[in-house]
């Protein structure tokens, strides 16, 4: 997806539809001079509700759409009929959004499945028409509700990826290459760091016409937790992985430092991330030979699962792809803390 066209972060303004007045209205027909209230209720404005769409990857359609309005609900009528009701406002949105109060932070609402619908701003109710106040000692009220006003308030919608695998390194590691190879996504890639500036999704075929989904998170350095690089602004999206592939190339001056350096980012943005499950994967190990294979296996972190691939050669891929399903699949309680 271009860099361009990734937006995960949007503020609007939202208004519901406010509620049609009550009528005010008595029966007149030719042989009853004196009928009673028949004075119909009014409608109920339009909520704005949230929709989950699959086939959405960004908020980029609510870039420019800084006031999201619903219609009106109808004043009642005559007869006993009740006004039309507002029509709803739909905003469709990526599966992976969450509305927050731009004032507290406050989480409004969360989107997760496909066709998924929340009312994000409710509307205002319709008001009773007359001859709902009639009693056996009014028998002709000449008032009835006003509709009650919609609300109008400013909304951030926010994007976090969703994924069953996150890819986790620093810049230059390889993830968008591994990408590429393992999926039909085309991330940019080029030897310089900062490459992938937006997350970048991927559907990973596996066997027996099974999938699964990988994101390449954009590379995180020291102090990302602070702000540093590109900081916290693609952390957040790490939060959805079901599982966490951190990758180090081959060629590291020290890969327990690094992965050490990367997990530590990690609790500082959010420290339940270090529940999810972690496998270490070795990119670029084409320039390893058995021996010095070995002799990194002894230097490696204990008590994460580790794999050497490359993407180049297409070397270990299919055992990488095999250990992720494999980890995505086995029961929760056998998970590593």
């Amino acid at each position: 997806m271009a860099s361009s066209n990734f937006i995960d972060y949007v503020k609007v303004c939202c208004r519901s539809g406010k509620g049609g007045a009550g009528a005010t209205h008595f029966r007149k027909e030719k042989h009853t001079p004196l009928g009673g209230p028949d004075g119909g209720n009014g409608g109920r404005g339009g909520h704005i509700i949230l929709r989950g769409n699959v086939q959405l990857w960004t908020l980029l359609h609510l870039k420019y759409t800084k006031h999201i309005m619903a219609e009106d609900g109808e004043r009642g009528g005559t007869n006993r009929a009740s006004g039309a009701q507002g029509k709803d406002q739909i905003v469709e949105v990526p599966l992976g959004t969450i509305a927050r109060d731009p004032e507290t932070g406050e989480k409004i609402a969360e989107i997760t499945e496909d066709g998924q619908e929340l009312i994000l701003i409710p509307a205002g109710r319709g008001g009773l028409g007359n001859e709902q106040f009639k009693t056996s000692t009014n028998q002709a009220p000449h008032y009835a509700q006003p509709g009650e006003p919609g609300i109008e308030a400013w909304v951030v919608l926010e994007l976090k990826v969703l994924a069953d695998v996150g890819l986790v390194g620093f810049p230059n590691a390889g993830k968008s290459t591994l990408l590429s190879k393992v999926s039909a996504a085309k991330p940019e890639i080029a030897d310089y760091a900062f490459t992938t500036l937006v997350p970048n999704l991927g559907v990973v075929k596996y066997r027996d016409y099974r999938s699964f989904i990988m994101a390449d998170i954009p590379g995180i350095i020291e102090g990302a937790a602070e702000g540093k690089g590109l900081g916290i602004r693609f952390l957040r999206h790490i939060e959805r992985n079901s599982i966490l592939l951190f990758l180090i190339a081959a060629d590291s001056k020290d890969i327990r430092a690094e992965y050490e350096i990367l997990l530590n980012e990690l609790q500082k943005y959010n420290p339940e991330l270090l529940h999810k499950d972690r496998i270490l994967a070795i990119s670029k190990s084409d320039m390893l030979d058995d021996e010095l294979k070995e002799e990194i296996k002894k230097e490696l972190p204990k008590g994460v699962q580790t794999v050497f691939f490359s993407s180049y050669l297409n070397q270990g891929l299919t055992e990488l792809k095999d250990l992720l399903w494999t980890t995505m699949n086995k029961p929760k309680n056998d998970f590593m803390d």
